[in-house]
């Protein structure tokens, strides 16, 4: 029997690449995405390899959320992997002169949306108990943190600690957290960030051979396949063209 993959934010970037990487070993898909065209055509993509469910979903709509999942079509009801993908960063300004609206949504999203999923899903992932999984896509910005990241590494801290929470409140069921940190990525990230700046996104890239989603999309199928008694809790990745560099310190005149 296959097993079934909830994918959040499966438009695009990483969750794209998963919903491939997945749909090529015959697992069940369910994709979830705001854009109702992609959806479409990522299905008639991958439907010769496996069985998609696309789901037009804003992971911020609770209750849209809730519904949706509860209304699964019984073959893919069984989830046995769900990746926490939907997120985004927007703008790159100093804290105080940010949009508190684009604070908001970050916080809607990246939090309110992963946490509501995550709640829906749970009673479905305990009972299929052993080796189900519950990947989260954080960033190294939920640990290392950047100017201008301000609320986007906070929502990232959160994900990180609620993956840890999880993995305390789960022990004994068999359900396993990781929360999966990625470095500079090559993706859609850049232009939602700066409101389509191309310039910005080439600038950003330019002679880093950073990480592609399809890197992303390997890690993920192979914490997914892990023998089921092992947990990833934490796994972060960079490009090896990116470290770290001293302390910024300001020197008064």
């Amino acid at each position: 029997m296959s097993k079934t993959a909830f994918i959040t934010g499966a438009t695009s970037g990483f969750g794209l690449a998963c919903a491939r990487r997945f749909a090529a070993e015959g697992w069940n898909l369910v994709l979830t995405g705001r854009r109702a065209e992609r959806l479409d055509a990522i299905c008639d993509e991958l439907s010769s390899l496996c069985k998609v469910l696309t789901l037009t979903l804003d992971v911020c709509d609770a209750d849209a959320v809730k519904s949706t999942i509860a209304a699964l079509p019984q073959e893919f009801r069984q989830v046995s992997l769900l990746l926490n993908n939907a997120g985004l960063a927007l703008g790159t300004a100093p804290a105080q002169e940010c949009d508190l609206t684009e604070w908001k949504q970050m916080i809607d999203t990246n939090i309110s949306g992963l946490t509501t999923v995550t709640h829906a899903l749970l009673p479905t992932l305990i009972e299929q108990g052993k080796g189900a999984s519950i990947i989260n896509l954080g960033s190294i910005a939920g640990h290392w943190p950047y100017p201008g990241g301000n609320v986007y590494c906070g929502t990232k801290a959160f994900v990180e600690q609620f993956s840890y929470g999880l993995r305390c409140d789960l022990s004994g069921t068999g359900v396993r957290v990781t929360n999966l940190a990625p470095g500079l990525s090559e993706s859609e990230f850049t232009l939602v960030r700066t409101g389509g700046n191309q310039a910005a996104h080439d600038q950003l890239y330019q002679g880093t051979d950073p990480i592609q989603p399809e890197d992303i999309a390997e890690t993920v199928y192979w914490i997914a396949t892990l023998p089921s008694h092992l947990n990833i809790n934490q796994l972060e990745v960079m490009p090896v063209s990116q470290a770290w560099s001293p302390f910024s310190v300001h020197r008064h005149a």
